[in-house]
């Protein structure tokens, strides 16, 4: 790795509201039928006027301390660090009621639907942590609730499967395609489409259709500004050197680089190797959105993979992609058998064992601290963004 990966970072103003047409330099937007872009607009007005107003930030502040669990603590890996030569840093999203960061966006957008009178939640998951915290939402506020999600994600994730319908949630099995992720997704944009006059479409991550992936980070920023806050009480130089995170859309690594935004600390976000759109896609359109997709020489989508379901998709969110062409953060993959390693590596010396998707970014943390990618002493910040309760069937067939 060269010496420019450690070239000073300036501050910018990155990382603020889209422009009026929804974009994040070139990408983002509101590409989606008629019927979609008149929905888009009332989130649109019904979100700007929800964040403006204090008794809305206040009843979800309220909820994400009573009901989620916030503030998550930042938990120094004492052991790890010592083994790797760095200071890490682990900012506890798996600590979270639900077992990981999707609950912050969920409540977020739940009150917002109740505001807009809207009485049902509809929602994509992969991991199915999104789904379980839609459910979770759903309950805690009466409202009803209809999760897609891809058969083969439904086969290896059976424990969240059970969660969203004990919770009282309909999970609709998705058929076509590859039968993950990406065509949760779009099946749950085509249900909405028939449904907007009494549903709101609750996106995961980052993605979509203006205003969402502006939303979701706003509802994510939570998780930066706290660990802002944290470091600051924490650290000698008061930001970390380095924030890292997993992306698959990105809404965990978005909320976290967030709170950072106008400091040096240099962003990694960390994606699957068969997932990687931000460090190998190209320009196009999907699910509602310009941004980065794998993509053959035809512009067809191609099919994406991972062992993290959450990872298992074809691009990421539009603001990602601008940062990447800003060079305001890099983005890297690691391989499925680097993220088990990195897995069974964090449960052995820390006891805590991560999400899959998670463990992509500690993997990433682990490969740079050997190869020079990370100077030594370096501080690093990783937002653990799951626990590994979801996972377990599949490492126990790896191991």
């Amino acid at each position: 790795m060269t010496q420019t990966r450690h070239a000073p970072v300036q501050p910018s103003e990155t990382m603020g509201e889209p422009t009026a047409r929804g974009r994040f330099g070139e990408y983002g937007g509101r590409y989606a039928p008629e019927s979609l872009v008149e929905a888009c607009r009332e989130v649109d007005e019904a979100f700007r006027e929800a964040w403006a107003d204090p008794g809305f930030r206040g009843e979800l502040a309220e909820l994400l301390a009573l009901h989620a669990g916030r503030p998550t603590p930042l938990t120094p890996a004492r052991r790890l660090s010592r083994e790797l030569g760095v200071r890490l840093y682990l900012k506890r999203e798996d600590l979270t009621h639900t077992g990981s960061h999707k609950i912050n966006n969920v409540l977020g957008q739940a009150l917002l639907a109740t505001r807009m009178g809207r009485r049902r939640l509809i929602a994509e998951t992969g991991a199915g942590q999104h789904g379980v915290a839609t459910a979770t939402a759903a309950a805690l506020l009466g409202l009803e609730a209809t999760v897609f999600m891809g058969e083969r994600d439904i086969e290896r994730q059976e424990l969240n499967v059970f969660r969203m319908r004990m919770l009282g949630a309909e999970v609709i099995p998705v058929t076509t395609g590859s039968r993950t992720l990406k065509d949760a997704t779009s099946q749950a944009m085509r249900h909405w489409v028939g449904a907007t006059g009494d549903s709101h479409y609750c996106i995961g991550s980052v993605v979509g259709p203006d205003p969402y992936p502006w939303m979701v980070r706003e509802f994510q920023r939570v998780i930066g500004e706290e660990a802002r806050a944290q470091c600051a009480a924490e650290l000698a130089a008061g930001v970390p050197g380095y924030v890292v995170a997993c992306v698959g859309g990105g809404s965990n690594a978005a909320g976290t680089f967030a709170g950072f935004a106008d400091t040096t600390a240099r962003f990694v976000g960390v994606e699957a190797d068969g997932g990687a759109g931000a460090a190998r896609g190209s320009l196009g359109v999907l699910h509602g959105c310009r941004s980065l997709f794998l993509q053959d020489g035809d512009g067809q989508i191609v099919e994406a993979h991972s062992i993290a379901a959450g990872l298992d998709y074809p691009g990421v969110g539009p603001e990602h992609a601008h940062l990447r062409d800003l060079g305001r953060a890099r983005y890297d993959t690691v391989t499925d058998d680097e993220a088990v390693g990195a897995a069974v590596r964090l449960a052995r010396t820390e006891g805590i064992v991560p999400a899959l998707e998670s463990a992509h970014a500690l993997a990433w943390v682990i490969r740079a601290a050997g190869d020079g990618g990370l100077p030594a002493g370096a501080t690093v910040l990783m937002t653990l963004s799951g626990r590994g309760d979801k996972d377990i069937s599949t490492l126990k067939e790896l191991l």
